[in-house]
């Protein structure tokens, strides 16, 4: 979160610290390998991982050094946060990146065990909290997070679609320990629990939501935007490694800086590119990473992301998966103004991009934007066997959506969609008259 990352067990905790670092100890004309751990299927941290491994950036940007070293990068790939934090710990992994609650975890599994970590960048975020969505079962009765009361959810403890999780319930009244059975599963495994029956719910990051919901295996009950906390993943590197190879870090961050601005000229390529690595649907990638996506990239550290990862603290220390963290002393943002220099300014200032409502059309490299879910729905109407996605914005939210999965309004002459039946409820109950429709009945009103 887009967040990949489950409590470490005592047993990954315990690998040797003596091992040798991802980096070779760098005399003048020696071979540097830089390690560089990455989850190619958690979508918000592609510009650290899958997109930037694709495009070449870094080793480009490392054999631009001319500094008397031979670098090579060593990318692995991994499933979740966990591991990575485990091999960054050993001394094995000398850049990662993951989503914010395992940032947290990384911090204090570093400190811990005398490998310090820090945060050296951004990727992927949403202010308000949109990558993390609670999923029920297609054919589920439920429709509020109240109906959870007692019922059987998924997620993966420790990583942030919990944290947005704990936090939904104990706004409207369920203690997240007691009201719910909740099951500690990696996403794969949640997901197929869903699709069984053996669980009522999955509470999941980035890409797993959108795919189940792509693939028709679930609906969303819960937009995590409702909280309206932010949400993001960033970069994260071992300090040995950072005192050691300044130049190798900056090139890193040089190169993220690249990808994430081709990422934004060009949504749909790096899409296709993406969908290409991980076999995740390039419909699903762009969902997240598209020209209005759930996600917007850039690699500033903002202050307001700092801030929501303080308050992430506690939610980690309540679950007793870690103690105190000065986050502040975690937070080093100093690499990453030296590898952008004066743009750094401009890239902290950035804001997201509007949320509008998007098709993007079969055969097309490129997607086209309306101004209204209405302007969608008739273009769609229009064309219904040319479009290979469409996306409209929730409209009181502004997450992204499938238009097909979307929960849609009549209002007048208004058509509005929502990601989860709780929000168009809201907006019901505010609006005399506003009644829900189906997605079929949208499509022929529009016109």
């Amino acid at each position: 979160m887009k967040r990949m990352a489950v409590a470490l067990s005592a047993t990954t905790l315990l690998l040797p610290l003596s091992a040798c670092g991802g980096s070779a100890e760098a005399g003048s004309g020696s071979t540097v390998t830089v390690t560089v751990g990455y989850q190619s299927k958690t979508i918000n941290t592609v510009t650290a991982g899958t997109l930037l491994r694709a495009l070449g950036y870094f080793e480009k940007q490392l054999n631009s050094l001319h500094d008397g070293h031979t670098y090579k990068v060593d990318w692995q790939d991994y499933a979740t946060g966990a591991p990575i934090t485990a091999q960054m710990t050993a001394g094995k992994i000398d850049i990662g990146s993951m989503g914010d609650f395992p940032l947290l975890l990384n911090a204090a599994r570093g400190k811990q065990l005398g490998r310090p970590t820090h945060l050296v960048s951004v990727t992927g975020y949403n202010l308000r909290g949109g990558l993390n969505t609670v999923v029920t079962a297609p054919d589920s009765k439920l429709s509020s997070l109240e109906d959870l009361k007692g019922k059987r959810v998924s997620t993966s403890v420790g990583s942030a679609a919990d944290g947005t999780l704990v936090r939904a319930l104990q706004r409207v009244g369920i203690d997240p320990n007691t009201g719910i059975s909740k099951l500690n599963q990696q996403p794969a495994v949640g997901a197929s629990a869903l699709s069984a029956g053996s669980v009522d719910a999955l509470s999941q990051f980035v890409a797993w939501p959108g795919l189940l919901a792509y693939q028709g295996k679930a609906k969303a009950l819960y937009d995590g935007a409702q909280l309206n906390l932010p949400t993001f993943h960033g970069v994260t590197a071992r300090e040995d490694f950072t005192q050691k190879h300044p130049a190798a870090l900056e090139a890193f961050l040089k190169a993220q800086a690249q990808a994430t601005d081709y990422l934004n000229d060009h949504p749909v390529a790096a899409a296709e590119k993406v969908a290409k690595a991980t076999g995740l649907p390039a419909e699903v990638v762009y969902l997240y990473n598209g020209a209005h996506g759930i996600a917007t990239f850039g690699p500033a550290v903002k202050p307001r992301l700092v801030s929501a990862l303080k308050q992430d603290v506690s939610v980690l220390k309540a679950a007793k998966l870690t103690g105190d963290i000065d986050v502040d002393s975690f937070v080093d943002d100093q690499y990453v103004k030296k590898a952008l220099g004066a743009a750094y300014a401009q890239r902290l200032a950035a804001a997201p991009t509007p949320a509008a409502s998007e098709v993007w059309a079969k055969g097309s490299e490129k997607t086209v934007s309306f101004t209204s879910p209405k302007g969608l729905l008739a273009y769609v109407a229009g064309h219904r066997n040319g479009i290979r996605a469409a996306y409209v914005p929730d409209a009181t939210i502004g997450t992204l959506w499938f238009a097909d999965k979307a929960v849609w309004v009549t209002d007048g002459d208004r058509l509005l969609p929502f990601v989860a039946p709780a929000t168009a409820q809201a907006y019901i109950a505010a609006h005399g008259g506003a009644r829900t429709v189906s997605y079929s009945y949208a499509l022929g009103r529009s016109s």
